[in-house]
């Protein structure tokens, strides 16, 4: 992800990231100007998240002081199942996936089913740099405000909350989805902690992401005594990598190609017979992701050529990721509600330049995904030590439950309110307007 300490808005004024030094605190960028959707419903959400402030704190900071790794959310998983089991959920374990759950509440008969996301894993060597703890805690306050509402509105309707593992870079709600753990959900929701401007909420979407394994097999012999007789797998992955840079002075800005090497067993008196080439291609948009990849894969395979080696080129299940396709009526029911009631509406920050496997969501049903600002220090952005620092912070954690809140009250929407329902998500009008951003994306 890329982060910048000041951005500019679409009339060239900068915009200031929130920092921990600021004075300023987040307040409704136009309170009170339009109507709320039952007013009596978002006292009841905001009283619901209100009574369980020190108990999500509390849980937060235990999950922030516990990371864990992509499919080992061990602790997370347990921790979260005995939360909303405690407060009367009923909770399925190991979900289709080892550390994946399912907390579940019914009211009355009929009725239609809001899906909310808890992610849980954490960064290698970094924790919870990318607040995961805060999007669990926000998925367990939206279920837990959306049933207080419907039990004392008498709303009927069913809420799923899954616990989804492995966001970075396992492909855990891909592999979910493709098991049928969002069958059955209307609209589903979430967030994501980002840094932004005091307040701030963001509607941005993300860059589609390609994750490729890149192989190269050669031939060992003698550094020194006879060179001649190897065949290089290393020089093949540089070479690789040396043509993704010569390549990247014709793609777009907005275009992102990076990686890592890996090998096995080198030393520096043998010529490799093994590189490993972890690459991540990026763009805005699905298709256009497709696009550059296309120009990628040549990289690759002109390396090998080069240097006599064979080179595989592996997609793994789950290995691609869209960008996020907001949903128009659930994203301007969130907005309206933050413009009146906690801060303020961008489309700059939040994930915009990063990915998520929840962008799969976002196609395959009507869904949201905001962003919501931390407080953040220079340079530090999303998935580094500064920001796992922030994750942690009481304006973090304020920040996320007035997001929350926002998302619990459109969710409580979907399920009262057929009109409303009638805009976001019946599948006449997500047909309409997935045909229509398709066109738009040039998919």
């Amino acid at each position: 992800m890329c982060i910048h300490d000041t951005a500019s808005s679409p009339s060239n004024v900068k915009v200031k990231v929130w920092h921990p030094d600021d004075n300023a605190k987040p307040t409704p960028a136009r309170p009170n100007s339009t109507d709320i959707y039952r007013p009596d419903i978002l006292e009841t959400i905001e009283a619901k998240i209100a009574e369980m402030d020190s108990e999500l704190r509390e849980l937060s900071l235990d999950i922030h002081a516990h990371p864990e790794l992509a499919y080992e959310e061990r602790y997370a998983h347990d921790a979260y199942t005995a939360f909303l089991e405690k407060h009367g959920f009923e909770v399925e374990k190991h979900y289709l996936l080892e550390t994946a759950w399912k907390a579940t509440f019914s009211h009355g008969s009929g009725g239609r089913t809001i899906g909310v996301n808890s992610e849980m894993d954490a960064l290698r060597g970094i924790g919870h740099g990318c607040g995961h703890n805060l999007i669990g805690i926000s998925g367990v306050a939206v279920a837990c405000a959306i049933r207080a509402a419907i039990e004392k509105h008498d709303i009927p309707g069913k809420i799923v909350l899954l616990g989804t593992p492995a966001e970075e870079g396992g492909s855990g709600k891909i592999i979910l989805q493709e098991k049928g753990g969002y069958d059955g959900i209307d609209a589903c929701l979430m967030c994501h902690p980002a840094p932004g401007p005091v307040g701030s909420v963001s509607l941005s979407s993300c860059l589609a992401l390609q994750r490729l394994i890149v192989e190269y097999k050669g031939h060992t012999a003698h550094a020194a005594l006879s060179p001649w007789e190897g065949k290089n797998a290393l020089d093949a992955a540089v070479l690789g990598y040396n043509n993704i840079s010569a390549l990247r002075q014709q793609l777009k800005p907005t275009h992102r190609v990076h990686g890592i090497f890996e090998g096995k067993d080198w030393a520096p008196n043998i010529i490799p017979d093994y590189a490993k080439f972890l690459c991540y291609v990026r763009a805005p948009t699905r298709a256009e992701m497709e696009e550059t990849l296309k120009r990628v894969l040549p990289c690759f395979h002109a390396a090998a050529l080069a240097t006599g080696c064979e080179v595989t080129i592996t997609k793994e299940p789950g290995s691609s990721t869209y960008d996020l396709r907001q949903n128009k009526a659930l994203g301007a029911e969130v907005a309206n509600i933050v413009l009146n009631k906690y801060g303020a509406i961008d489309y700059e920050w939040g994930i915009k330049s990063a990915s998520t496997d929840f962008g799969n969501i976002t196609y395959a049903m009507p869904a949201l995904h905001p962003g919501f600002a931390i407080p953040t220090i220079e340079d530090g952005g999303n998935h580094t030590i500064k920001f796992t620092r922030a994750a942690a912070t009481p304006e973090a954690h304020r920040g996320c439950l007035d997001v929350s809140k926002a998302l619990a009250a459109t969710g409580v929407r979907v399920l009262n309110d057929d009109e409303f329902f009638e805009k976001a998500c019946p599948l006449s009008t997500v047909q309409k307007t997935f045909e229509e951003d398709k066109a738009a994306r040039g998919l």
